[in-house]
C-alpha cells in the first residue's frame, strides 16, 4: 500500500478525546495495560499526507481575514459525488456549509419544527442525534430496526408509517449508512422509506456522512437520487470527517434541492452567526477531495474491511452468545451481548468495565437505545486490533 494504515499514534496528550478519555464513570485501565482507543468515532490512522499538505500550503500565506469560499470548493464537492457517489446533477446552488453535520441537523429540526413537536428516527438512534433533538426539546419516536434470519437489520415500513400518523409526525432523521448497525440501504429499500415518508407528507433530513465508507460488494446510494420528489423533500449532510479523521478540523456541508427547504436551513444556521467556515478546513476538505484523496480511501477501505471480517469472525469463534452483523460499511461494530450477559450472569455494565480495565476502551451501545450492547470502533492498526481481541478473549468474555 501507499498509504500508511499500519503505525500507531499515540495520541495521548496531542488533543484527543478517545485517547485521553475513559467513557465510563468509576473505571479505570489496570497497570500494565495500554490503552486501546476503540470507543469515539474518529481514526487511529494518520490522516493521509495531502490533507496536510494542503494546510501547511494555505499557511505560506501568513494572513486569516474574512474570506468567501472559491469556486474550487464546490468543483471538489461536485467532483467527488460524481466520482463516488454516481451523482451526475449536484450543483453549486444545493451545496453550502455547515459547522458540524449535527450542527446542521439542528438548523433543519428548527427551521421545520418547533418545541414539543415529535420527530421519527430509527432505533438503534445515534446519540448525536438523541442529544440534538432533546437539547432543542423535541420528541423523539422510535420506530425500531429488526434483524432478519440471516442477522441484518432491516426497516419496519408498517412501523414507520403506522408511527408517522399516530403521531401526527412531518419530520423524520434518516441515517444513511446507519450508525451504529453498519448498514448500506439498498435502493429498493430507500425507495420504500421515502414512499412512507411522502405518504404522509414528512420532510427527511439524511446524515450521509458515512457514505464514503462503504465496504466492498456494497454501494451507497444517495436518498436523493432515488426519485424526484425524494430529491425535492430530503436535506442532506455530508463531511470529510469520518473519512479523512479531520473531526477536530470541523466542516461539513449540505445538499439541499429545494429552494424553499434550502432557504429555511439557510436561514436558521445563519441566525445566530455559528456557521461560519474555517479557511484552514476549507482547504482541508479540498486536500480531501483530491485524486490522492481517492487513492487514500480506496487503501482505507481495504483495510477497514479486513478489520471488520477478522472482527465478526473472531467473535463468531470465540464469544457464543456474542450476536453482530458484519457492517456493510461505517468502521464501527454493535454488539448484542444479551445472550451471554443471561448465560454467564454478568451485567452489560460490568462487561463494559472489564474490557475498559484491560484498556479496550469501548462504548456503551445502550446509549443508541439498544439493551446490553457495545459499540466498537475498528479504525486502527490491525496489530491493535488483534491485540484488543486477544485480551477480550483472556480476560473479559470469560
Amino acid at each position: 500500500m501507499k498509504y500508511d494504515f499500519t503505525t500507531f499514534l499515540d495520541r495521548q496528550g496531542r488533543d484527543s478525546i478517545a485517547a485521553d478519555k475513559i467513557p465510563f464513570e468509576n473505571a479505570a485501565v489496570e497497570e500494565g495495560f495500554s490503552r486501546i482507543p476503540m470507543w469515539v468515532a474518529d481514526m487511529s490512522f494518520p490522516a493521509g499526507p495531502f490533507v496536510a499538505d494542503a494546510i501547511r500550503r494555505r499557511l505560506e500565506m501568513p494572513s486569516f481575514g474574512y474570506f468567501e469560499p472559491p469556486e474550487e470548493y464546490y468543483e471538489r464537492i461536485i467532483r467527488w459525488h460524481r466520482e463516488r457517489k454516481g451523482v451526475s446533477d449536484l450543483t453549486k446552488e444545493a451545496i453550502g456549509y455547515e459547522n458540524g453535520v449535527l450542527g446542521g441537523v439542528r438548523s433543519a429540526v428548527c427551521a421545520f419544527s418547533t418545541p414539543g413537536d415529535p420527530i421519527l428516527v430509527h432505533s438503534p438512534v445515534y446519540v448525536g442525534f438523541t442529544g440534538t433533538l432533546n437539547g432543542l426539546g423535541r420528541k423523539m419516536v422510535f420506530s425500531d430496526l429488526k434483524r432478519d434470519e440471516d442477522g441484518i437489520w432491516r426497516m419496519d415500513y408498517e412501523d414507520m408509517d403506522r408511527k408517522l400518523k399516530e403521531n401526527h409526525i412531518h419530520l423524520a432523521i434518516f441515517c444513511s449508512p446507519h450508525n451504529p448497525c453498519g448498514r448500506v440501504w439498498e435502493r429498493s429499500e430507500i425507495e420504500k422509506a421515502m414512499e412512507v415518508y411522502a405518504a404522509n407528507d414528512c420532510i427527511v433530513i439524511s446524515d450521509e456522512i458515512w457514505s464514503d465508507i462503504i465496504m466492498p460488494g456494497h454501494t451507497h446510494i444517495p436518498t436523493q437520487s432515488v426519485s424526484e420528489d425524494a430529491k425535492m423533500r430530503t436535506v442532506a449532510f455530508y463531511a470529510p470527517s469520518k473519512t479523512f479523521s479531520l473531526a477536530g478540523l470541523v466542516g461539513s456541508y449540505h445538499v439541499i434541492y429545494d429552494s424553499l427547504l434550502r432557504d429555511r436551513v439557510r436561514a436558521e444556521g445563519h441566525a445566530t452567526r455559528y456557521n461560519e467556515m474555517n479557511v484552514l478546513s476549507m482547504h482541508a476538505l479540498m486536500g480531501a477531495y483530491s485524486e490522492e484523496g481517492n487513492r487514500w480511501t480506496d487503501e482505507m477501505i481495504s483495510v477497514i474491511d479486513s478489520n471488520l471480517r477478522y472482527a465478526c469472525s473472531f467473535i463468531e469463534e470465540n464469544f457464543p452468545g456474542v450476536q453482530v452483523m458484519l457492517p456493510q460499511g461505517t468502521y464501527m461494530l454493535y454488539l448484542d451481548c444479551t445472550a451471554w450477559c443471561e448465560e454467564h450472569g454478568v451485567p452489560i455494565d460490568e462487561l463494559q468495565r472489564r474490557g475498559v480495565r484491560k484498556g479496550v476502551i469501548w462504548q456503551n451501545g445502550e446509549a443508541f437505545f439498544r439493551k446490553n450492547t457495545i459499540r466498537m470502533n475498528l479504525a486502527l492498526p490491525f496489530s491493535m486490533e488483534e491485540e484488543a481481541f486477544r485480551r477480550l478473549k483472556e480476560f473479559v468474555f470469560v
